[in-house]
């Protein structure tokens, strides 16, 4: 039940904070910036927000390094001076503007030019800024490697006894990605080789994804929701698979054997973007589901703001209680769906058929 009382107060903490946020002079909440804001990246990451009794609006937020590359070198700047500021930043003879989470190179007027259907017509110069998602990911990092390194300590100073405390939850985690996971998969004489790569698989999506539940700072974040974390995850995966390839694997990817002569045209071509569909498929899978998670979850709260109900509320918040238990589940689950089908792909390709 204490757990329960917890979750719930930590649940609207996070839900107070997300109302205020956009919140709108006639009290209404914009719920499409809301979840939009919430399942995108931002070059700053936000604290909280409020009101103080003489009515000044304050915002805390994390300022992040903004890291340009325009004309030739790089340019650093603190996301302070986009967010907080109302003129451009110098960056050479030039001026850079930041819109919609985009920096467009601009006049010292900081103007942005619009083509008849809408569009910045700017020139926009390289990012390689460290954003709320970046900031998350080093923030899983520096956990998976914290709960690790202590494990390690905790092995070297007492051998191979009975685990306590924290390694008494890594030790039977580990053993099921090496043992239901890698060796289930792949021949036992190579399994051990790809558990090292499955383990951080799988502690760096699981991680990630619980960082993104948690409603307020350092949570909040939605890395596992953005294509490009996940389409980098898959394409490690792709090469994980074809680089371990054995000849057999290659043999029936371009020749078929066994097949007639007639098949092998229609066959051979879908054998070789199957090469392709399969970490595609990982990438989607991922974002797909973290990313659908996150807007239920928002759209059952912004429930409560759209039909201004007090009746509602109780329905609101429980269904959202009950979605957010669920993504607990879900954001192991995925964890272990892309470590299992990356170690059946991984498996596919070393494994020697027999005719």
């Amino acid at each position: 039940m204490r757990y329960f009382i917890v979750i719930f107060f930590l649940f609207g903490l996070g839900l107070s904070v997300f109302s205020e946020n956009h919140a709108t002079e006639e009290g209404d909440v914009e719920v499409s910036g809301l979840i939009i804001e919430h399942i995108s990246d931002s070059h700053q990451w936000h604290i909280i927000e409020y009101t103080n009794r003489h009515g000044q609006t304050i915002q805390l937020s994390l300022p992040l390094p903004v890291i340009l590359w325009y004309d030739g070198e790089p340019w650093f700047y603190s996301s302070d001076e986009f967010y907080h500021s109302e003129t451009p930043a110098a960056i050479g003879d030039d001026f850079v503007v930041l819109k919609d989470e985009t920096f467009y190179i601009t006049g010292s007027d900081g103007a942005v030019n619009y083509d008849e259907n809408g569009h910045i017509t700017n020139v926009s110069p390289a990012d390689f800024s460290i954003t709320r998602n970046v900031a998350s990911m080093f923030l899983s990092m520096i956990i998976i490697m914290s709960v690790f390194i202590l494990a390690a300590r905790s092995y070297a100073r007492h051998g191979m006894v009975a685990p306590k405390g924290l390694r008494a939850v890594l030790e039977p985690l580990i053993l099921f990605v090496r043992d239901d996971i890698a060796r289930s998969q792949i021949d036992n004489d190579k399994a051990d080789k790809y558990v090292p790569f499955l383990l951080t698989l799988f502690f760096f999506i699981w991680i990630n994804n619980l960082i993104g539940l948690v409603p307020f700072f350092p949570g909040g974040s939605n890395l596992s929701g953005n294509i490009s974390f996940t389409a980098t995850l898959a394409v490690f995966s792709f090469f994980a698979i074809n680089l371990s390839g054995s000849k057999d694997y290659w043999k029936h990817t371009f020749t078929a054997p066994g097949v007639p002569v007639f098949v092998k045209f229609l066959l051979v071509p879908v054998e070789f973007i199957g090469l392709f569909t399969k970490p595609f498929a990982l990438m989607i899978r991922l974002f797909a589901n973290i990313t659908a998670g996150h807007i239920i979850i928002l759209s059952l709260v912004t429930m409560i703001f759209i039909l201004k109900s007090i009746y509602i509320a109780p329905v609101s918040i429980l269904l959202s209680l009950v979605m957010f238990m669920l993504e607990l589940l879900v954001a192991v689950l995925q964890a272990y769906i892309f470590t299992m089908l990356t170690s059946l792909f991984i498996g596919m390709s070393t494994n020697k058929t027999e005719h």
